[in-house]
């Protein structure tokens, strides 16, 4: 299993960060550039506790669904989200909010699998890690831009 850990402190409100983690529009924003909707779920606004949603987005030229589950909500401390279908094995993404004196230190923790056995493996220590810190990096930095303007 693959799994990385990226933390930032965001100036904002511990609030703040963990209202606009949850608001699919933020994702959306986000995600841009890889021609990111939503095709099912949740349409706008904040997800709560049991909450799905599709997604559709291009990575690597093709186009890709993933529907996942929010989950064990603990406002405005922690919440996950884990696939339930699309292209990975297995995906799940801790989210955690502390507040520091600069603000908020938000902290994301992902474990991911692609299928195929071996190959998927590969896979994951080639390409994947790296394609998933650089989409987490790409969120966190528009969500932060979002709550520090506030």
């Amino acid at each position: 299993m693959g799994s990385f850990v990226l933390e930032r402190t965001i100036a904002a409100p511990v609030e703040r960060v963990f209202a606009l983690s949850l608001d699919v529009g933020v994702h959306v924003d986000s995600m841009s550039a890889h021609a990111e909707r939503i095709v099912g779920g949740v349409g706008e606004g904040s997800m709560a506790e049991g909450d799905t949603v599709t997604w559709s987005a291009r990575h690597f030229g093709m186009r890709f669904r993933m529907t996942s589950i929010v989950f064990d909500v603990d406002r405005p401390r922690a919440f996950s989200d884990r696939q339930l279908r699309g292209p990975f094995a297995a995906f799940r993404h801790r989210h955690t909010f502390a507040p520091v004196p600069e603000g908020t230190l938000m902290r994301d923790e992902i474990d991911f699998r692609s299928p195929l056995g071996p190959v998927g493996r590969l896979v994951d220590a080639l390409v994947m890690r790296r394609h998933l810190v650089r989409l987490i990096q790409q969120r966190n930095d528009t969500l932060a831009a979002r709550a520090e303007r506030t």
